[in-house]
């Protein structure tokens, strides 16, 4: 009885695929284009791979959408900040305009709660 000596399995070698290509198939996947059957065969890639790389893209693309939303929070609070900065100038303005005239305009041109905060600065100012 002989044995004979298998000879060593050859690994498929697997060729690089550029991160803009594989962009472009996950994009016409998504967008009903081609199915990932036919993207696998026109490109020579596996399915897994495929599925593999929109799971990954997924992932990337949600950490961006947070990334994008703390920065968006940060810069509307920066931006809420500004305006009750302007907001307070403003009443300043109108309350000092009404110490030195006499006139009660706030009552009559402004929204009621807007009208009780220049009431108070005028009562700040005149103390």
């Amino acid at each position: 009885m002989t044995t004979q000596k298998k000879s060593p399995c050859r690994k498929k070698e697997y060729q690089k695929i550029s991160f803009d290509l594989k962009l472009s198939i996950i994009d016409q996947i998504k967008n009903g284009q081609i199915s990932v059957n036919h993207a696998a065969k026109v490109h020579q890639i596996s399915r897994s791979s495929i599925t593999y790389w929109m799971k990954k893209l997924c992932s990337f693309e949600q950490n961006n959408k947070a990334m994008n939303k703390n920065e968006e929070l940060k810069k509307l609070k920066e931006k809420i900040e500004e305006l009750e900065f302007i907001k307070d100038l403003q009443q300043d303005i109108i309350a000092d305009l009404e110490v030195t005239t006499g006139q009660e305009l706030a009552k009559k041109l402004l929204p009621e709660t807007l009208a009780k905060e220049i009431e108070k600065k005028k009562r700040d100012l005149t103390k």
